[in-house]
């Protein structure tokens, strides 16, 4: 006799975005990325990169990143080999393409290049460890980022514009340099905006609680479709940064 399946069991399967079900009713095709799908493109006939040239939305929830916290953080994340300048609210570009965001004197928050390999964060979450000595060696505590926030990405030469609509800082390129960070309230909530460019197009990291995220979804696709914007997949984005 076969037993019965419990139906509270979760079903194994790979990591999905707060906004999965959202983004299969636009008809996404997603691709397993490491332990995720992400959704690489839509079914429709408009150009996503030239969509995402103009301006685009995509979700990156599933790729990967990391955070560290505490006294230590930037000491001990700099002895494992990463670039990290002493200024708060820039993103240090490292040698794979990785983000490492300063958020404050002693908080980090790292997001994976779009190749997605995770090779970085896997590394720093799999070194860092108390030590026996004692008393122990400040070096800061891991944040669960991947869990903690959502991740967008909106693109495009109308993306300040845009951002305008739902955002109090003026994100235009003259007055907001690729790299810098604004922690700032966006469409009524607490969210991180990053600039961090893709090729010669505009490009801009959003970071915002993940219980949230379909939310923050909808309030940017109905902003961006004021100014023609669209929804784009993660093929789009590579493109652009080639």
């Amino acid at each position: 006799m076969v037993a019965a399946a419990n139906p509270l069991s979760p079903s194994p399967g790979p990591r999905r975005s707060f906004v999965h079900r959202v983004l299969q009713q636009a008809s996404a095709r997603f691709e397993r990325i490491g332990d995720g799908l992400v959704a690489m493109e839509y079914e429709r006939a408009a150009d996503e990169t030239a969509q995402a040239k103009q301006l685009g939305l995509a979700d990156l929830s599933v790729l990967p990143r990391t955070g560290f916290k505490g006294t230590g953080t930037v000491e001990w994340l700099t002895a494992q080999g990463l670039k990290i300048g002493a200024e708060s609210n820039i993103a240090y570009r490292q040698s794979g393409g990785e983000l490492a965001a300063r958020l404050a004197p002693t908080e980090i928050f790292l997001v994976d290049d779009l190749a997605a390999t995770g090779r970085l964060i896997a590394q720093l979450n799999g070194a860092w460890a108390w030590t026996a000595e004692r008393p122990r060696k400040l070096i800061g505590y891991p944040m669960l980022r991947a869990e903690s926030h959502a991740w967008f990405a909106v693109t495009g030469e109308k993306s300040p514009a845009m951002f305008a609509k739902i955002c109090g800082v003026d994100l235009r390129p003259k007055h907001f340099a690729v790299g810098r960070i604004a922690q700032t309230s966006l469409a009524k909530m607490s969210g991180i905006i990053i600039r961090a460019d893709l090729g010669s197009t505009l490009a801009y990291h959003l970071l915002a609680d993940i219980a949230s995220a379909e939310y923050l979804w909808a309030c940017i696709e109905d902003a961006i479709a004021e100014y023609d914007g669209g929804i784009v997949g993660l093929a789009a984005l590579r493109t652009l940064q080639s």
